[in-house]
């Protein structure tokens, strides 16, 4: 199994623990985070080393990205295992689910690469590297049908993790928050290029909230892990005039904790929906990545409460759109009783969609594969 960064880490996890039903003497090694560590996983190198981002950047780290590449092809073309498990990472992994299929290992791709979305030439090698996708969310599967690869949806591991109803008091008592003025969580990214491209943005759109909604806002942000804990105390010490509760990770907790939460486009948005929460959605990549990848985006939306809802339900900013201006008047707006009101009906349906035993039903996918 190989996962690329922390949200693959999670769904990694959920399907040890499911294929330990399956395969109770099994061995699972590769690469993974510490959740899946914490299931007896043994990773074979940091998975910090994959956690890059957009096209430009991981030409920094090439070569020590295909040296990890290639002395995973050759660990399992030389021991060949029950099973190849990519955990997303697609541009990573699937020329290696490609090398070893070629080799004679059975391959799975776990999380669907937004190949229906851009880049959709990439279903050529996919239909050539993998004998199984797995996909998380209903509307994919259309998509890998038409082009003859077998495909299981299994729902999202995170819908099942979520209480439909949040307890957004006791979040708040618990991070020592007042639980009678407004809460605002601020979520620019868990990689460091994110943070580089999106905190500032967020922290200067929050200190117009300040004197728009009231000095009473309260700011809470998540560090997803000890470095962006370090990335992020760096620039709030560069805006001393903005108070804000910053976190070791808890990420959960802050956005229960919110009235509305302000994130980059990615799980997060998924999260902040199971969670019941108004969003607004931003992302920004380094102008040279943008240029490269967007002629090739085939999909109107970017977060996924939109995809599943096929309209915008939530505000996005995307690039040039993600300004002050724009993000400030749209957090507003969430903020409003009668819109936080509607999308909560609106997630409470999309929540039961994801909400079936994800982990069980790609490990029965897995077993019948490895069986045949």
């Amino acid at each position: 199994m190989v996962a690329g960064e922390a949200s693959g880490d999670i769904l990694g996890a959920d399907l040890i623990r499911a294929l330990k039903k399956r395969f109770p003497d099994a061995i699972f090694e590769g690469i993974g985070g510490p959740k899946m560590q914490a299931e007896g996983f043994h990773s074979l190198f940091e998975m910090d080393r994959l956690s890059v981002m957009g096209f430009v950047e991981p030409l920094k780290r090439l070569p020590e990205l295909l040296k990890i590449r290639r002395s995973i092809i050759q660990r399992y073309k030389n021991n060949s295992p029950a099973a190849f498990i990519g955990i997303d990472a697609p541009d990573f992994n699937t020329t290696i689910e490609l090398k070893l299929r070629i080799a004679g290992v059975k391959t799975v791709h776990y999380v669907s690469p937004s190949v229906w979305a851009w880049r959709q030439g990439r279903i050529k090698k996919i239909k050539q590297a993998v004998d199984l996708m797995l996909c998380l969310l209903p509307f994919e599967t259309e998509f890998y049908q038409q082009h003859n690869v077998a495909v299981r949806f299994v729902g999202h591991p995170l819908a099942g993790q979520f209480p439909e109803q949040p307890n957004t008091a006791q979040a708040r008592k618990k991070l020592g928050l007042d639980p009678e003025l407004p809460v605002l969580c601020i979520m620019p990214g868990s990689r460091s290029g994110e943070i580089e491209l999106l905190a500032e943005l967020f922290l200067e759109t929050a200190r117009v909230l300040r004197q728009s909604i009231g000095a009473d806002l309260q700011l809470v942000i998540p560090a997803a892990n000890g470095e962006r804990h370090r990335q992020l105390s760096q620039i709030l010490a560069t805006m001393p005039d903005l108070k804000v509760t910053l976190l070791q990770q808890n990420s959960h907790l802050a956005m229960e904790a919110a009235d509305v939460v302000l994130l980059a486009s990615g799980t997060t948005a998924l999260e902040a929906m199971l969670l019941k929460k108004p969003m607004v959605v931003s992302y920004r990549l380094g102008a040279l990545t943008w240029r490269l990848v967007s002629p090739f985006i085939k999909t109107p939306y970017a977060s996924i409460p939109n995809l599943l809802a096929s309209r915008m339900l939530v505000p996005e900013f995307i690039q040039a759109d993600a300004t002050v201006v724009n993000l400030a008047a749209a957090v507003i707006d969430a903020f409003e009783p009668e819109r936080r009101e509607a999308l909560v009906a609106e997630f409470d349906e999309l929540h039961h969609q994801l909400a079936v035993d994800s982990g069980a039903i790609a490990a029965e996918a897995i077993a019948e594969l490895v069986e045949s």
